[in-house]
């Protein structure tokens, strides 16, 4: 059912905790499937260095949450704002159609985390609003994706 890359994110997750003095944060759920995403991100000039995660969830939500970490980390706010639930997908190996809905939450959490980041450092730069839905929407997730 699982890739052995979202089974070792899960087993073995990446940048887990809290960031007491994060520049960004943010949060996401999904009350249909019960998983919460909480994304931290540390910026210097612009660059993320380092992200951090806190969520409850199932296998892939943990897995998502972990691999989007890596996605960021050594990425300006820009190009962390491209990352797209397919390429968490993609990084994944693949998830379950009814899985799908977590690699949405893990790109939300990261839009979320870098708009509070430039919300917190007065920049003005809009970060694009979240479609509500996956980029291959199959409506089999039961999240509403």
């Amino acid at each position: 059912m699982y890739t052995q890359t979202v089974l070792d994110h899960f087993m073995n997750p990446r940048n887990v905790g809290e960031m007491p003095d994060a520049d960004g944060v943010g949060e996401v759920g999904n009350a249909k499937c019960g998983d919460i995403m909480k994304m931290h991100i540390k910026v210097t000039d612009n660059v993320i260095t380092h992200a951090t995660f806190l969520t409850f969830g199932c296998c892939a939500a943990i897995a998502a949450s972990s691999i989007s970490t890596t996605l960021i980390i050594g990425k300006t706010t820009e190009e962390a704002l491209a990352v797209t639930n397919k390429n968490v997908v993609d990084e994944l190996g693949g998830l379950p159609p009814a899985k799908v809905h977590c690699s949405v939450l893990a790109q939300e959490s990261i839009a979320l985390a870098v708009s509070d980041y430039y919300t917190r450092h007065g920049i003005d730069k809009a970060v694009p609003k979240m479609d509500s839905h996956c980029d291959s929407c199959t409506g089999s997730c039961g999240g509403g994706h």
